[in-house]
């Protein structure tokens, strides 16, 4: 759905990815977070706020594909969401190809982990109303949204419903419904994560194919470690929440173009994940003991009662 509707080096280069950053200045960047805070009322705490996010900085440079991995609840989508603008962050600032971000950003289309098609629509109805609904003719709109059909390989599909396709079939409307309108930025927030791992590595290679022909600026959330790395140039992570912020990251050096099975027997790509892991690691663990905590501290309270 449009907003407007709705670093891999070999191991132990990874903590040269933010000095290459300030040497490059911030020319060319698509999205700067930089000293984000994002917090949200919260009456059952002490100050009354819960701050999901804190003293965040990160940049994503025009055409870079960077993959955001972290725990549970640790803030991913809040950072997706306030690149959107669909959050004003309590301090810090989103800058979006060096201008502040006010309002939301025209610039991006967002994919959700949820589905965002019509169930009364049909395919091509789906994929052609962002474009009706900025003013373009119906005919011309549809004309566009079959071509994209193609592009996502279901030209066959354009006059079927929802409910008549496949989750994965689903997951390529709504890639095509994004894209049809040409955003310069992607959010997208786990949006393969409902797919079985056949249906995931096929939608990952589909991804990389319609990025790498016009390489747009990617933001992609995934819990999937395996995942980041196969698809992106970079791998952020980020810490266990509360406040969470990005701790750490890594440029993927692995080449292009990739098939998502093929790349994942590449012994740079194990490489890579073992160094990434074993940083992660402990803040998954982090946030599990922390979710632990909640649960245990809600039993006894109710057992006190």
């Amino acid at each position: 759905m449009d907003v407007v509707e709705a670093r891999a080096a070999a191991p132990g280069a990874s903590h040269n990815a933010s000095q290459d950053d300030a040497q490059n200045g911030t020319q060319g960047l698509a999205v700067e977070l930089a000293g984000v805070r994002v917090a949200f009322p919260a009456p059952d705490r002490r100050d009354g706020t819960f701050v999901a996010v804190d003293k965040a900085d990160l940049s994503v440079a025009d055409g870079e594909f960077v993959a955001i991995v972290g725990p549970t609840g640790c803030g991913k989508s809040t950072l997706l969401n306030a690149a959107a603008g669909l959050l004003v962050p309590a301090a810090g600032r989103v800058s979006i190809y060096g201008e502040p971000l006010a309002g939301l950003n025209r610039k991006a289309g967002y994919l959700f982990q949820a589905e965002a098609l019509f169930p009364w629509k049909t395919a091509l109805e789906n994929v052609a109303i962002g474009l009706e609904v900025a003013g373009a003719p119906t005919v011309e709109a549809e004309a566009k949204a079959q071509r994209w059909l193609s592009r996502v390989g279901l030209s066959a599909f354009a006059g079927r419903y929802p409910h008549m396709l496949s989750g994965g079939q689903r997951k390529r409307v709504g890639l095509a419904q994004v894209l049809i309108r040409d955003p310069r930025i992607l959010l997208m927030d786990e949006p393969f994560g409902p797919l079985d791992a056949q249906t995931r590595q096929i939608m990952g290679n589909l991804l990389l194919e319609l990025w790498s022909a016009d390489r747009k600026a990617v933001m992609f959330v995934t819990h999937d470690l395996e995942e980041a790395i196969a698809l992106a140039d970079r791998v952020v992570i980020m810490s266990a929440g509360p406040a969470s912020r990005i701790i750490g990251e890594w440029k993927v050096a692995l080449p292009r173009p990739r098939d998502i099975a093929e790349i994942r027997l590449d012994p740079a790509f194990h490489a890579l994940h073992r160094e990434i892991w074993s940083k992660l690691r402990d803040e998954v663990a982090k946030g599990y003991a922390q979710t632990e905590g909640v649960q245990t501290e809600g039993v006894q309270t109710e057992g006190a009662a």
